[in-house]
């Protein structure tokens, strides 16, 4: 790179806008959508989508709700033009969706085009050429004056073409390309020409597409842009001002948003920002974004899992696994201080109020995504984190000082191997670790309690230890004072129980219980143990069970 790239290269100018309005309007509704994926999108594949594929695409884009979608640029290849045709005599077209198609300003183009929409019920037919000076001059070679006589001529030979099928709703879209670095009077100039040629009315619909073909300033300057056009424009109320950003800076997004706050009612591009270069703007992130604050975007993305495995598969392109709202784990978090925040933002959660969630800002629930993505374990991962995933997956609510004794234990086997830890792994050194497996070092086969006369209880119980069955007998002030009793004289080993928690797992009541204790023993150590039972009495006998069996001890 240069130390001075001031020597090579130059700043776009801005425009002089001091009462600019968009900076104080807010997005309360959603633009009209245009997804042209299987054109512009289409195009910018390695290897185009063959028919199969793109038919798999345009019943996606159907399920999404997308009303206007551009099909193909049938003038360009057979292909397309094929595409087209099946569309129409397959009668695939929903009456209330309206196909596009791309056409660059030359004749035999044009009527080719029209050959390819024959029968259509709804059809838009969008026409560009170049305007912006770099073009006009390197491109082209052409003047102004040029440039809007073929704009023009073009736009008639349209016209003609739209009478002459009555039986199809058409609908004209001019592109000045690119609107972003062509000079705003001339951008004007152009457009006024083309819209007087057209006549746009309610019986003959218009749309003015301004896009930023390549963005070359930050997304205020083309915000003031659009904004300019639509104060100065003498149709505007009888068109529909389009915007197509791209993503040559990483801000496509914000271009989109912007220029709909600056006046503008639909937006180009394609599902998860594909396109030429840097790609399209991404249609997925602007609908998610307006979700999030409560607007309605008019798609569906309910089954977002599979829009990616369509999307990826016809596209034979990875999404992101960080893409903002549909990446695998967008909602993942695997740091400590995110769990435990995620964990107690759960835990405080109230059924039908506002989504308020620590770092996740919407449902993954709304797109389809399980709670299981959310937590994820690594050497990063805290105390929450998996005592999370152990709740959400089998429904254990681990006690505090639990939580940071189990997390020790994970701390320990993620860094001894480097790796995300999966929940079966989890749950596996989870069973392990408090004694919730099928043979723990002490098993609790049979007990009875009675109250004796001087108010305590006996307790006699059947254990079975390294296979072997074992009598304990102990008395206290009640079932688990009697077993430690019991234990300690089975066992010639002092304990004695600092925690003690249970709940049930369900609401049901023929539910199971837990319980967990912890036992503190005579060289200071500590130990827990956990035990689940329909019976809670017994749930609490095998868990002071668990905590014991695992300190050495004469049997």
């Amino acid at each position: 790179m240069l130390n001075n790239p001031a020597e090579k290269y130059h700043p776009w100018p801005v425009l002089s806008l001091p009462d600019r309005r968009w900076p104080d309007n807010t997005l309360t509704h959603a633009p009209r959508w245009l997804s042209t994926d299987l054109r512009d999108g289409n195009q910018a594949l390695a290897e185009p989508m063959d028919a199969e594929r793109k038919l798999q695409f345009w019943e996606l884009l159907l399920r999404c709700g997308f009303k206007e979608i551009e099909v193909a640029f049938p003038s360009a290849s057979q292909t397309d033009f094929n595409f087209v045709r099946q569309l129409i005599e397959e009668k695939r077209i929903p009456q209330d969706v309206t196909i596009q198609v791309l056409t660059q300003a030359r004749e035999d183009l044009i009527l080719r085009t029209f050959e390819s929409l024959r029968g259509a019920h709804r059809a838009t037919v969008h026409l560009y050429n170049a305007t912006a000076p770099l073009f006009r001059r390197l491109v082209f070679g052409m003047e102004k004056a040029q440039i809007v006589e073929l704009a023009t001529r073009s736009t008639r030979l349209i016209r003609q073409q739209c009478e002459a099928q009555p039986d199809t709703l058409w609908q004209y879209e001019y592109s000045p390309e690119t609107f972003c670095f062509t000079e705003p009077e001339f951008a004007l100039e152009i457009c006024e020409a083309v819209a007087a040629v057209w006549e746009p009315c309610a019986s003959r619909p218009m749309i003015i597409n301004l896009p930023a073909t390549v963005e070359v300033n930050t997304p205020n300057v083309y915000a003031d842009q659009i904004e300019v056009f639509c104060r100065h424009f003498s149709r505007r109320d009888d068109v529909c001002i389009s915007v197509h950003p791209h993503n040559d800076r990483g801000t496509g997004v914000a271009s989109a948003e912007l220029a709909v706050m600056a006046g503008a009612d639909r937006v180009e591009g394609c599902l998860f920002g594909n396109g030429e270069r840097t790609g399209n703007v991404c249609l997925v992130t602007l609908a998610m974004n307006l979700y999030s604050q409560g607007v309605s975007p008019g798609l569906d993305f309910s089954e977002m899992k599979q829009v990616v495995e369509v999307v990826e598969s016809c596209n034979q392109l990875p999404v992101h696994p960080r893409h903002p709202w549909a990446g695998s784990l967008a909602y993942t978090a695997f740091s400590g201080s995110h769990q435990d925040a995620i964990k107690k933002g759960f835990d405080a959660r109230i059924p039908d109020e506002h989504w308020e969630m620590p770092y996740l800002p919407v449902d993954p629930q709304d797109i389809g995504c399980s709670y299981e993505a959310v937590i994820r374990v690594n050497s990063q991962s805290g105390k929450s984190g998996s005592a999370w995933l152990i709740e959400q997956n089998h429904g254990l609510t681990l006690p505090r000082a639990l939580q940071q004794d189990f997390s020790q234990h994970v701390q320990r086997e993620t860094d001894a191997h480097g790796r995300e830890m999966t929940h079966s792994a989890l749950w596996q050194l989870f069973r392990t670790r408090y004694g919730l497996i099928p043979q723990p070092a002490l098993l609790l086969k049979e007990y009875k309690s009675e109250s004796q006369h001087d108010g305590e209880l006996l307790l006699q119980a059947t254990l079975l230890i390294n296979g072997e069955s074992r009598r304990l007998q102990g008395s206290g002030n009640g079932l688990l004072s009697a077993a430690v009793n019991g234990l300690t004289r089975l066992r010639k080993q002092t304990l004695v129980i600092k925690d003690y928690h249970e709940h049930t797992l369900g609401e049901r009541s023929d539910s199971r219980s837990v319980a967990y204790i912890r036992c503190l023993f005579a060289d200071g150590s500590s130990q827990w143990g956990v035990g689940i039972d329909s019976d809670v009495s017994r749930a609490s006998l095998q868990a002071l069970l668990n905590a014991a069996g695992t300190q050495s001890g004469s049997l």
